[in-house]
């Protein structure tokens, strides 16, 4: 084997591990909730996140929507996912999302 060829190896197995690893969660909102800049319809979403991204997919339409994260990684592992949100001038606004399973918390902000 080439050095070339094995360094395309490690860099495609490299890959597959980050790909292999990228998790997803389900969420469920019962009303329309904005969430930072993007206003998101009630109905079930699928939630990746990517860097200080989040990848918000709806179930019904395949449509995705993406908002800034603040990551915070403290604490015990939670034990679901949950969504906090708080009410402003009537209107519902995500506050944070707990990642079940692990320590992480997403803080979303405007």
């Amino acid at each position: 084997m080439t050095m070339k060829s094995l360094v395309c190896t490690a860099v495609l197995a490299a890959a597959s591990f980050t790909v292999a690893s990228a998790k997803s969660y389900d969420i469920m909102l019962d009303n329309p909730v904005k969430a930072g800049p993007v206003q998101l319809k009630a109905g079930a979403y699928t939630l990746k996140v990517k860097g200080d991204t989040a990848i918000f997919t709806s179930v019904s339409s395949g449509k995705h929507f993406t908002a800034p994260v603040k990551i915070e990684n403290s604490g015990p592992k939670h034990d679901a996912t949950a969504v906090g949100m708080v009410s402003e001038n009537g209107a519902q606004v995500l506050k944070d999302i707990k990642l079940g399973g692990s320590a992480t918390t997403l803080e979303f902000g405007e």
